[in-house]
């Protein structure tokens, strides 16, 4: 009796898969990516975040500025974020480790890679934490985890 690898075969073929062309093809994704969030990050100044003295005119208008900084300013947060996992992506891709699981070290599918080229996390470990993260910051349950369902 040979002695054979015990991975799952759609792993295998998963491990396979992920060869120098798809992850040139990543490489390439995140840094067009991270190219293009910095040339935006640029073209901000400081300008682009101060009141204007014609928006002081009444309070409807200061109101509106500063619902609109805020919002340029979340959106300004949320692609720091972004490109800090893209960074981390290119980084993994780097040292040999990108499409593996944090986790549990086996291989993220490649669909789930094309959906979201910076994840971590293959689909079972990222719901084993979804499930233990429990609800959200504001006390939400994750409509995500979904409901049991108790038939009479």
């Amino acid at each position: 009796m040979s002695t054979m690898n015990t991975m799952n075969p759609s792993k295998m073929i998963n491990t396979l898969a992920m060869n120098s062309e798809k992850i040139a093809h990543f490489k390439k994704i995140f840094e067009e990516q991270r190219s293009n969030l910095l040339y935006t990050a640029m073209g901000l100044t400081n300008a682009s975040f101060a009141i204007q003295t014609d928006d002081l005119k009444d309070e409807i208008d200061l109101s509106s500025t500063e619902l609109e900084q805020s919002m340029r300013m979340r959106l300004r947060n949320r692609e720091a974020l972004y490109l800090r996992k893209i960074d981390d992506a290119l980084d993994r891709i780097r040292s040999g480790k990108f499409g593996e699981c944090e986790d549990c070290g086996d291989s993220i599918e490649a669909r789930r890679l094309e959906a979201r080229p910076t994840t971590t996390n293959c689909v079972p470990c990222k719901e084993e934490r979804e499930r233990l993260e429990d609800s959200h910051i504001d006390g939400r349950r994750s409509k995500s985890l979904g409901t049991k369902m108790k038939f009479a």
